[in-house]
């Protein structure tokens, strides 16, 4: 079954899937084959468990289908989680103690650990959401706030030096010692590339959101596309071309800005 891609019932080709599962080191989830996950809170929602502590996370992230009136008023986050909405399509209204927004696609909220997040779905479509938790690390005399953005409003920035790959940062980590998280962009034109494998301490969350690529996980190239999931556990070698015919899209998470943990 893939409730994604409304396959159900007995299938025509023998059963074969892309997702690639290898705990502590990396994980391929494609929509076929993902499955709902019942979730205290969440009301009139399809939800999938991505990334968790099951395989090797420091954190929990979601797919989120929020049907007409569909929301989350229990609140996701507090009690020392932090998190993070984004809205892949659709729209939704969220809220936390600071600030309430209208969020249509591209929108978000960062919500810091003390303070949980809701949200409704009024507009009478579905929207869809990718949820982000992790516990947050504190750092004397810094904290973390709420932001709230889209990330059509924000300008693609030269990704070291090369013009055809490019990100941009949704979260002012790199100026506020108080995020110990970020979440970007990066996207890919047809042909470009990382400058070289990557390999660092941070473990990456990634939702693909447009195009085709081949990505290198640990030495394995895995075909990639619009839809499909990864999770990256630290120090993986990794590395990205973008493929076909328009640019190769994804956003995803990068814990930053603290000591390793003793």
């Amino acid at each position: 079954m893939g409730y994604l891609n409304n396959q159900t019932g007995y299938r025509k080709s023998l059963l074969d899937n892309r997702s690639v599962v290898k705990k502590n080191n990396y994980v391929v989830l494609e929509p076929d084959g993902l499955v709902k996950n019942v979730i205290p809170g969440y009301e009139n929602c399809d939800t999938t468990i991505l990334g968790c502590p099951e395989m090797g996370a420091t954190f929990a992230d979601y797919l989120v289908t929020a049907h007409e009136g569909g929301k989350n008023a229990a609140g996701i986050g507090g009690d020392g989680i932090e998190s993070f909405l984004y809205v892949v399509s659709g729209a939704v209204s969220v809220k936390n103690a600071d600030e309430s927004a209208d969020l249509t696609e591209g929108g978000y909220m960062y919500s810091p650990a003390d303070k949980p997040m809701t949200f409704e779905n009024k507009s009478g479509e579905d929207a869809k959401l990718y949820v982000y938790r992790k516990r947050y690390i504190p750092l004397e005399g810094h904290s973390a706030h709420t932001v709230v953005g889209n990330a059509n409003d924000i300008a693609y920035m030269d990704y070291e030096g090369m013009t055809n790959a490019q990100s941009k940062d949704l979260l002012p980590a790199g100026e506020d010692l108080g995020f110990d998280i970020n979440m970007h962009f990066l996207k890919f034109e047809p042909g470009a590339s990382h400058g070289y494998l990557e390999t660092h301490i941070q473990q990456h969350s990634m939702y693909f959101l447009q195009g085709k690529g081949m990505y290198n996980l640990d030495g394995d190239w895995m075909p990639l596309q619009k839809g499909d999931y990864v999770f990256m556990d630290s120090f993986v070698p990794q590395g990205c071309y973008g493929v076909g015919t328009e640019d190769y899209v994804y956003i995803y998470s990068k814990d930053c800005n603290r000591d390793v943990q003793l």
